[in-house]
């Protein structure tokens, strides 16, 4: 059955229309919801970037700022100290290092936290770097002083040293005056301790087959010389045994003398020469006047002309002299 109501068949087209506008309307408010969604988000991400950027930005102006006044600090801990100063050049190097970490973790959002932890450790290794210079600075003041101190204690000693030095040497010339004078007083003691000779004689003697001698003066015909002495009384000497030395020297200068017959060295005091004497001759003393006389007869003997020295010496001086001509 056809439904022939004229006013049902011209609200029909209209109640199409209405329905399709009502969900173009739905259509378009999702549109709409989602493009307010995505922009709402949008917004937020980019209120978080701009958050992050100005953070960034911030840790990188303080990070500068904290950097660059740590090195005007270090910088004005400098002296003349060079070991200090390798301190300070370290530690200026090992904060550049840490700037560098801490601006790489600045590349990296991700990494801002960790950049805030190292920019605080950055400030904590600062204020150690400080106070480990400010105990390095008094350790060197302490040293300073220690070494000033020193300074002064060594300028003390050596002027001690030098005084000591000036005593030393005024000593040491005094002592060397004193042992100069020694030395002569004791040569004149050991001078008038010698025994000097009253007289000293000397012959040539031939001597013949019965035993007796002849004096001679022909040097072909003498078989020995001899030498007789005399002393003089002497207080200061010790009473007792005395050795004289007796010293003949031949026309040509040299000195007669075997060895084997008693002859030897002695060392002239008066002179330090070191002497050759003919034979030694034992007495005994006793402060007067002694005589004694030496043969020299040596077996084969031969006798040069000429005149012939006679020495006699007593302790090392010579105490007496006289002189024999053989023809």
């Amino acid at each position: 059955m056809s439904n022939n109501n004229p006013s049902f068949n011209q609200n029909k087209p209209n109640q199409n229309f209405i329905a399709i506008a009502a969900v173009i309307g739905v259509i378009l408010l999702g549109i709409i919801g989602y493009f307010a969604y995505q922009n709402s988000k949008a917004n937020q991400q980019l209120e978080t970037t701009m958050s992050e950027l100005d953070e960034t930005t911030k840790l990188k102006a303080e990070l500068e700022a904290q950097y660059n006044q740590a090195l005007t600090d270090l910088e004005a801990q400098k002296t003349t100290n060079q070991e200090l100063n390798a301190v300070i050049d370290q530690q200026k190097a090992d904060l550049e290092q840490q700037k560098n970490k801490i601006a790489g973790l600045l590349k990296n959002k991700g990494s801002l936290d960790k950049a805030r932890v190292e920019i605080d450790n950055l400030k904590s290794q600062v204020s150690q770097y400080m106070a480990q210079l400010e105990k390095l600075k008094a350790e060197n003041e302490a040293l300073a002083g220690e070494n000033a101190t020193l300074s002064s204690e060594k300028e003390q000693l050596a002027a001690n040293l030098q005084s000591k030095s000036a005593e030393n040497e005024e000593l040491s010339s005094t002592k060397a005056q004193l042992v100069s004078e020694k030395e002569k007083l004791s040569e004149k003691v050991n001078v008038a301790s010698a025994i000097k000779m009253k007289s000293v004689s000397a012959v040539g003697q031939k001597v013949k087959g019965s035993g007796k001698v002849k004096e001679e003066n022909s040097a072909k015909s003498i078989d020995q010389i001899k030498v007789c002495f005399t002393t003089v009384e002497n207080e200061v000497v010790k009473a007792g045994s005395e050795k004289f030395y007796v010293r003949i020297i031949n026309p040509l200068g040299e000195t007669l003398a075997i060895e084997d017959m008693g002859s030897g060295m002695l060392t002239n005091k008066k002179t330090g020469e070191e002497v050759r004497y003919t034979k030694m001759e034992e007495l005994d003393y006793s402060n007067n006047e002694a005589q004694s006389c030496v043969v020299w007869a040596p077996t084969n003997a031969s006798f040069a002309k000429g005149e012939y020295q006679i020495e006699v010496y007593n302790k090392g001086f010579q105490v007496g002299t006289t002189k024999l001509t053989l023809k």
